[in-house]
């Protein structure tokens, strides 16, 4: 294994292991030595691959989202047009949607986080304006695909989507089974079938 391999894997076990952690003990319950030695590493291997736990967090948030947008732009960037084909794949990745628990546990802490700490919170918000912006393309993608007006600007309406995914979230515990992502797309579908359609021309 060359030394860029080794210090890879060393990076995404270190990742792995605070993403457990985070999940069963809190943020603050987790400490950096914690981290290290559960993934079997110094703390001086730790620092060598993050500032903070705080970029753990942060490296965790951007993997999920750009993962998430980058597999519903996939789905927007066939060639067909044909609604129901679309509503198929759409409804397929909501049914997935908040499945992860401990990625609900995780966005809760972030969430929390963000509220206690300002400089996080500025991190925080530069991975979610950037998340905003890729959903908003894709809603605008969706309508235009549709041959309709989205009813307000996309990257608002993405804004408002993400509030409802992670606020239903929150109240993932005590809700079974997740509607997450059947509200979602009740939502969606609602919004599509009220929009004015496009002018031919």
């Amino acid at each position: 294994m060359s030394r860029e391999e080794s210090q890879a894997q060393t990076r995404e076990r270190l990742i792995d292991t605070a993403q457990q952690l985070f999940v069963a003990n809190g943020y603050g319950g987790a400490s950096i030595r914690d981290i290290a030695n559960k993934a079997g590493y110094s703390q001086g291997a730790f620092y060598s691959n993050f500032a903070s736990k705080e970029d753990v967090l942060l490296e965790l948030l951007r993997r999920h989202m750009t993962a998430e947008a980058t597999h519903l732009s996939r789905v927007m960037s066939g060639d067909g047009d044909d609604s129901e084909q679309i509503f198929a794949e759409l409804d397929a990745w909501a049914s997935t949607l908040n499945h992860d628990a401990d990625w609900c546990m995780l966005s809760i802490e972030l969430q929390l986080h963000a509220n206690r700490s300002q400089t996080f919170a500025v991190e925080y918000q530069k991975v979610w304006d950037r998340h905003r912006s890729d959903l908003g393309q894709v809603i605008g993608q969706l309508f235009h695909k549709l041959g309709r007006i989205p009813p307000a600007e996309p990257a608002e309406l993405a804004a408002a989507f993400m509030a409802l995914s992670h606020g239903l979230a929150l109240q993932r515990m005590s809700t079974r089974p997740d509607p997450s992502g059947s509200l979602i797309m009740a939502f969606l579908r609602g919004l599509i079938a009220n929009a004015e359609r496009e002018k031919a021309g």
